[in-house]
């Protein structure tokens, strides 16, 4: 093996971790599907992807989970995207305050089936939010997290030949009003709540972004390609 090959390899085995900062919702799943071909193929290793949106409401592949409670025409006037996508689930919601990770991993390369990768996204979730000072807690069959029956993180996800893409959404500081717009993942009767709101003081998503990189390469570390 060349000194190339085996720095390749080395690199190819650390989770590459990428800060989006705010990011349009549609660029960055064009992104995730990129990353999402090219980690099939092994031209990369496995990638997570740390991302704001601006306002945007998402319909996944569960057509009966998508229920909006206003016309997309009057959610278009008030500057909130509308955009169907692939993923499991129904519709949700981002906007700014919003944490969202998009982990692109090969899942047979870390030994995980679908169920317990899902798993895996809810424990890093429930160790994030315990040290924002909020225990949150699983409900099952409804994945996601639940503090005092009020829901505060959502899970959307798909795989494509073992490789994930979409992923996990953690409500910090975010302006709550734009999930009275839907049906949150199609639960009726659901309330979404926020750490800030149940911390009862100010949090930001860049405190949280530093508690989040180390359980990211705790729970997921990284593979070769």
């Amino acid at each position: 093996m060349t000194r190339d090959v085996a720095i390749e390899r080395k690199a190819a085995e650390v989770l590459d971790i990428r800060d989006l900062g705010l990011a349009d919702y549609r660029e960055v799943l064009s992104l995730q599907q990129q990353l999402n071909q090219q980690r099939q193929a092994g031209w990369i290793g496995d990638t997570v992807l740390i991302v704001e949106h601006p306002p945007v409401i998402t319909l996944g592949a569960r057509r009966s989970a998508n229920k909006l409670l206003i016309e997309p025409d009057e959610l278009t006037r008030r500057g909130i995207d509308v955009v169907e996508i692939r993923r499991g689930g129904g519709a949700t919601a981002h906007n700014p305050g919003q944490l969202v990770f998009y982990p692109i991993l090969h899942l047979q390369h870390l030994g995980l089936g679908a169920s317990e990768y899902v798993r895996t996204l809810e424990a890093i979730g429930i160790d994030l939010l315990a040290r924002a000072g909020v225990p949150c807690e699983r409900r099952k069959g409804f994945p996601g997290l639940w503090t005092d029956g009020r829901k505060i993180a959502s899970i959307g996800v798909r795989v494509s030949r073992l490789v994930t893409y979409h992923g996990m959404a953690i409500n910090v500081c975010n302006d709550l009003a734009i999930f009275d717009t839907m049906v949150p993942c199609g639960l009726d009767g659901v309330e979404m709540t926020s750490v800030e709101k149940e911390a009862g003081r100010p949090c930001d998503v860049d405190s949280l972004k530093t508690e989040l990189v180390p359980l990211l390469r705790e729970r997921m570390g990284g593979s070769r390609p």
